[in-house]
């Protein structure tokens, strides 16, 4: 059931108290119930945006250039982020979870083997068809496996991942969902979190008793609730100079190189197709892991886009139609998220190149368009993204690649306090060259790789020794808020176990891409999803008994 606020109706006895209603807190709370437990769900804001909620996520950002602005980065409502995303899913690679020292210093303390079992399971709750994660491609048939051409990212049917469980949740006599409850301290009596304090939008607290807690609120937002225990409780978690707040990532994103296909059959196997299990889906390539322990690359995936739409010379009129819709902000905002029509849309765009493209392609671009709203907003799924083939099979050579944890990436609490007294967060979040030094090189492999297959061509955008400087130029991201409260083997090493329990609190779990040691290349929403599905487990379980 769903509640409107927080005193709408007297709370019950509950097993587990969730904080956050995102894919994470969902999840939990939905296998959770089914195994029996009673959850109570705290979200800070209610089932539409709220300026006056979402606000509570403000934040001293050091440097904009590099993050988000955390108004677009998180949604404080029911559903959280999967509001604002086509919800992308791929699960974590195998080297993910390796060692490999001087590149990536981190190590998780579950193996892959650990997690692989529950995707099945996240991708039932993010409705996004089969945990099928490669598909050949007809009369393609390559010998040399240095790259993975098959592998797929799938996309949600109903992105809102409250709205695919809708029914499930408001029949539901264990799942109590309280909406307009934001969880502003937690009281630490001994070993155990005792209580929650809950405030109201109207500022007043309510003083909540618990048995287990899971943050589920977000990377940042649950690190800050832990940064404001640690703040009570200096001890907590090796002090200031400890993990939490540390190691702060997201993924190196943008385009500094065009691929050319070579053959009509890869041209078309990039673009966006739903599969025989009923979702969207699209291709990557992905170096193997083999070749990135040879080359000590950073997991990267590429990907062809169509050409930037900001730059007229494509003399695309659909395009240009694309960039005039971004350009306006409250229609931009309807098509994507802000963060990334941000990304697409620079502030100094000169329309009337935009204009000559789109009076000489009017009546195709019209009915390009037209067919474009229909798949994303009418036709069941919705289209996740748009992609347009052209005669020449030249594309711009998207890539999304893993960030390497950096202990001066990290985030801090401030002396200023929101509107509910809760200090807001200060975010200093760095990118190194090493990084870029890596993309750099894996852009290197796929282009060899290509040419030795005859599959096709890559040509920078910038002479080739200006490209680590194009890389680190474009480097931005906010979206995906990892590494802060990692899992750790020691309290040495992270802030939490291998079962997502905070060190030094008995009944204190977080769930959420901060607890991962490594940000992979893919987005973490599916791996989340899978660690929320595992703890449910371990939380449901007699005590003393492992996990499945």
């Amino acid at each position: 059931m769903i509640s409107a606020s927080f005193t709408e109706k007297p709370l019950g006895d509950h097993d587990i108290c969730v904080v956050g209603s995102g894919p994470a807190g969902l999840t939990l709370a939905l296998e959770a119930a089914r195994q029996g437990k009673r959850v109570l769900l705290l979200e800070s804001g209610s089932r539409r945006p709220d300026g006056r909620q979402q606000a509570l996520s403000d934040a001293d950002i050091v440097d904009p250039a590099l993050h988000d602005d955390m108004s677009i980065a998180v949604s404080r409502q029911l559903g959280g982020t999967s509001n604002l995303w086509a919800v992308r899913c791929q699960p974590f690679d195998p080297i993910d979870f390796e060692a490999r020292p001087g590149l990536v210093d981190a190590s998780w303390p579950i193996a892959y083997a650990d997690i692989r079992p529950y995707y099945d399971r996240a991708v039932a709750c993010l409705a996004a068809g089969a945990n099928v994660f490669r598909a050949p491609i007809d009369g393609v048939d390559i010998a040399d496996a240095a790259v993975d051409y098959t592998r797929l990212e799938r996309f949600s049917r109903v992105a809102a991942v409250q709205k695919e469980h809708a029914a499930e949740i408001e029949r539901s006599e264990l799942i109590d969902i309280r909406l307009n409850a934001t969880v502003v301290g937690m009281t630490l009596t001994g070993s155990v979190i005792s209580g929650l304090t809950v405030a109201d939008p109207d500022g007043r607290h309510h003083e909540v008793p618990v048995r287990t807690v899971v943050l589920a609120a977000g990377g940042l937002e649950s690190t800050r609730q832990l940064l404001v225990l640690q703040s009570q409780h200096p001890q907590l978690f090796g002090g200031p100079d400890g993990p939490l707040g540390r190691y702060y990532m997201g993924h190196v994103i943008g385009e500094v190189a065009d691929v050319t296909f070579s053959t009509d059959a890869i041209d078309a196997a990039y673009d966006f197709y739903i599969d025989a299990h009923g979702s969207y889906v699209r291709r990557r390539m992905i170096p193997s892991d083999d070749e990135q322990r040879r080359h000590r690359l950073l997991n990267t995936s590429f990907w062809p886009v169509v050409p930037p739409v900001a730059d007229a010379r494509h003399q695309s009129g659909f395009l240009s139609m694309v960039c005039f819709a971004f350009a306006i902000k409250p229609i931009g905002r309807m098509v994507i998220a802000e963060a990334i029509r941000k990304r697409h849309i620079p502030d100094d765009l000169a329309l009337w190149p935009h204009v000559v493209n789109i009076v000489r392609d009017l009546p195709w671009a019209v009915a390009k368009v037209c067919r474009f709203l229909y798949a994303r907003y009418i036709a069941k799924p919705p289209m996740p993204g748009f992609f347009i083939r052209n005669a020449a099979r030249r594309y711009g050579l998207s890539y999304h690649a893993e960030q390497s944890p950096q202990p001066d990436s990290r985030v801090t609490l401030t002396d200023a306090v929101d509107r509910l007294g809760v200090p807001k967060l200060r975010i200093d979040y760095r990118y190194v060259r090493a990084d870029a030094e890596a993309v750099y090189r894996a852009h290197l492999q796929l282009a060899d790789w290509l040419e030795r297959t005859g599959t096709g061509t890559v040509e920078f955008r910038q002479p080739p020794d200006r490209t680590v400087d194009a890389i680190l130029a474009i480097a931005a991201h906010g979206t995906h808020q990892i590494g802060t409260a990692r899992m750790a083997a020691s309290p040495a090493d992270g802030v939490v176990d291998g079962d997502l329990r905070c060190f030094g609190i008995d009944n204190l779990y977080v769930a959420s891409s901060a607890v991962f040691p490594t940000s992979g290349q893919c987005n973490p929403t599916l791996t989340i999803a899978a660690l929320s599905a595992r703890l449910a487990d371990h939380l449901c379980a007699p005590a003393g008994a492992p996990h499945a």
